[in-house]
């Protein structure tokens, strides 16, 4: 199956958009009760997986799949992708000098986050462009899109 970089980018911007609902809200939680790195990036990447997935679900379900068949298909299609997205993220938050320990008001903070998703969006597209040209990871639920 032979993809475009375009139907790459829309699934990886499909996938990011779970990842960084659940990496934000799991970095903000984190820091304000004032966690070490190790719980903060666990709690993140926690949330990052259901984020995910559940975006992916309620599609599945509208378009009218029970329960197991929905899961699976959401497993197959989005946890390469998004485990992708955790390990590059997380690791750009661990290299920025400050960045997980600079707190929710610090424009560090908040400007290596977005560096971090947007690295991770930009390394992730290729490897969704050479999964889904395969048959894999979103192109096993492209029938179900509408």
């Amino acid at each position: 199956m032979k993809t475009t970089w375009g139907v790459a980018a829309s699934a990886t911007l499909h996938c990011l958009t779970g990842c960084a609902i659940g990496e934000v809200l799991g970095m903000v939680i984190a820091t304000a009760l004032g966690w070490h790195d190790l719980p903060s990036i666990l709690l993140a990447v926690a949330l990052a997986f259901i984020f995910g997935y559940a975006l992916t679900l309620r599609g599945l379900f509208r378009a009218g799949l029970n329960w197991r068949t929905a899961l699976r298909l959401a497993l197959a299609a989005d946890t390469l992708s998004i485990l992708v997205m955790e390990i590059v993220d997380n690791g750009i938050m661990l290299i920025i000098p400050g960045a997980m320990d600079s707190g929710l008001a610090s424009v560090l903070f908040w400007g290596a986050l977005a560096f971090s998703l947007l690295l991770a969006f930009l390394v992730t597209t290729p490897i969704n462009k050479w999964i889904i040209g395969r048959g894999k990871g979103h192109a096993v639920i492209h029938a179900y899109h509408h």
